[in-house]
């Protein structure tokens, strides 16, 4: 079977438990009865407008705008350790001053890699990724090679996200994998993240955060029905409210990354505090 018929055959397997969900998935209340199954997936439990208590063990508290400065790094850093975030996710210059900040705390430090655009080559993004260990990551969020993914080129995506998930693991650190989803097809989307379960990948994550478009509950479903049980999915980019995040869980999320942490937490309208 060449490689046409099984991306063809792989994306009408999963799109085909999802056709009966699509109407549901941008309903809070049927999705979580639909998707909330799985090691990595989280049902309802009360009312929809309680927050889990232990929400902020999902959430990436993340800063990657190119203008943020070191005392908003600082700041980002005294916030996750206050409300037991998953993580800090900062711009790679910014890792060893976040290391220094969190030392002697639970919440590791996570960078980004071939950010935001993914069309740096292989070996740069590999390096990118040893240097971030050395400065004190434990996780990096990697963009793939969205060009080399449309072009079909996928030799070259699935040996651009090896070489990537070999270093961290060299480091003992943990890689996600962006795709970059508002770009993608729907048959992109299960490709990119098959590609990204081959190369042994820990997560796919959905955006960057400045791309034409963020997270979905559709985007998220798929994801998980792609990938299985065991490997995390990362719902990023536009998740400002406890809903918004409520429902990518229930979608098959296990990690999600967001500028409003501390608005989701709280339950308020992260709107506003967008620092992406």
């Amino acid at each position: 079977m060449n490689r046409e018929a099984i991306v063809e055959a792989v994306t009408r397997e999963v799109l085909a438990a999802l056709t009966a969900r699509q109407d549901v998935c941008d309903a809070g209340d049927k999705v979580r009865e639909v998707v909330a199954n799985g090691a990595d997936r989280v049902a309802f439990h009360g009312e929809a407008a309680e927050v889990p208590l232990d929400m902020a063990r999902y959430i990436d508290h993340t800063l990657l705008r190119p203008d943020a400065t070191a005392a908003e790094i600082d700041q980002l850093c005294r916030e996750a350790e206050q409300y037991h975030f998953a993580s800090v996710c900062i711009n790679p210059t910014w890792v060893k001053r976040a290391a220094e900040n969190l030392r002697g705390t639970p919440v590791p430090v996570c960078s980004v890699i071939g950010f935001p655009l993914g069309a740096t080559t292989p070996e740069i993004k590999a390096m990118e990724t040893r240097r971030a260990l050395r400065d004190g990551a434990r996780e990096v969020d990697m963009v793939l090679n969205i060009g080399a993914l449309k072009s079909g080129d996928y030799d070259l995506v699935r040996t651009d996200i090896e070489k990537v998930v070999d270093a961290a693991h060299d480091g003992s650190a943990v890689c996600k994998v962006i795709l970059e989803t508002a770009l993608l097809t729907d048959e992109e989307k299960v490709l990119a993240s098959s590609l990204a379960k081959q190369a042994k990948a820990d997560f796919v994550k959905t955006s960057t955060g400045f791309g034409p478009g963020g997270a979905t509950v559709y985007d998220v479903a798929l994801m998980r029905e792609t990938v299985g049980p065991e490997m995390g999915v990362k719902a990023s980019g536009g998740v400002r409210t406890a809903d918004d995040a409520e429902d990518m869980i229930a979608a098959g999320a296990s990690r999600i990354g967001a500028s409003a942490g501390i608005e989701i937490v709280g339950g308020k309208d992260g709107g506003s505090g967008e620092r992406y």
